[in-house]
């Protein structure tokens, strides 16, 4: 397959080295150091048992015109990155170009090919707070898009080097649940890479229960500096973050999903992943727009959606809102010392 990762950084550059090492044509769109470095050296994976693997060479751009027609587009880019690039995408798709989004979150097409009684409710219906002008939606036809739930870590420790801290599956689904050929097609590319690529029927609820604890963890970790495990243990915390998945949940089930693990369960299996820094307390370290919106701002839209009152999730959207906006403001980094 010709294979296109748009955003190819620790997750995006992940997948990158193994598909191009198990056979196929794949074209990394990555910028600055990164792409300078690619371009000299390859891309170098490091793996959870220290094996390390070298694409070498490999294409890479800044340019998404540059890569021609590509079979998948995998898009790779955190959620507030993706408007940017949207009228570039057309480019690289032929007549069957399938397009996986990886983005974390309630995602721009989640109306779109709903099955059912829900589907004839609310066919269509934008999700505004990830893709208020409707750029992502004018760009990219719905019928080429493939769901996708991330869960390994990795993270770029240097230019054109990659490190994974664990895990290595990528959940797959079409959006009106039917297994197709094509997504049978990239499932088994993803297996011979080297991946976990289960196909589900409910790709929704999967997507759900990885937000389900990001959208109270991320948030509250950003305002506290505290880690998963230090959310968990501390009781005010714990407590805020069960009333704000309550409140999603209310939510989730009244569009259809299922929650396949308790509440409890699902807290437990955060304060059991220890002193780790979730995704947007270390945006907020390093100065980066925080995935407020895809992650927080999503799940309060969807509430008034469904008529669903949220006030712990928007108390806390505000009080993250707001930091967001100050450290953008002056440009600033905040970290405990």
């Amino acid at each position: 397959m010709k294979i296109c990762i748009v955003g190819a950084g620790a997750i995006g550059g992940m997948l990158g080295v193994k598909f191009a090492l198990s056979g196929h044509d794949v074209t990394l769109i990555l910028r600055g150091a990164n792409l300078a470095a690619v371009q000299q050296n390859g891309l170098r994976l490091i793996e959870e048992d220290g094996n390390e693997l070298l694409a070498q060479p490999i294409k890479a751009t800044s340019i998404i015109a540059e890569a021609g027609v590509q079979d998948v587009v995998i898009l790779a880019l955190k959620a507030h990155q993706v408007a940017a690039v949207a009228a570039d995408l057309p480019a690289l798709m032929h007549a069957d170009t399938r397009v996986i989004t990886m983005q974390n979150g309630i995602p721009w097409w989640y109306f779109h090919k709903l099955p059912g009684e829900l589907g004839q409710r609310y066919q269509g219906t934008p999700v505004k707070s990830v893709d208020p002008d409707g750029i992502i939606a004018k760009h990219i036809p719905v019928d080429r898009v493939i769901g996708s739930v991330v869960y390994p870590a990795s993270e770029v420790i240097r230019p054109g080097v990659i490190k994974v801290i664990e895990g290595n599956r990528f959940t797959l689904g079409e959006l009106d649940g039917i297994e197709t050929s094509s997504i049978r097609a990239i499932s088994d590319a993803f297996k011979n890479a080297g991946f976990k690529s289960p196909i589900i029927n409910d790709i929704r609820s999967e997507i759900w229960l990885k937000l389900w604890g990001n959208l109270s963890f991320n948030p509250i970790s950003a305002l506290t500096h505290a880690t998963l495990e230090d959310i968990c243990v501390f009781p005010a915390t714990r407590e805020l973050a069960a009333n704000m998945m309550k409140e999603a949940q209310v939510i989730g089930e009244k569009l259809g999903v299922h929650f396949r693990v308790s509440l409890e369960k699902r807290i437990n299996g955060a304060q059991a992943v220890g002193q780790h820094k979730t995704s947007m307390l270390q945006d907020v370290e390093l100065g980066r727009p925080i995935e407020l919106e895809a992650l927080v701002g999503s799940v309060i839209e969807l509430g008034k959606i469904t008529e669903t009152p949220t006030p712990n999730i928007n108390a806390v959207y505000a009080l993250a809102s707001l930091l967001a906006n100050k450290l953008q403001q002056h440009k600033a980094t905040l970290r405990l010392s």
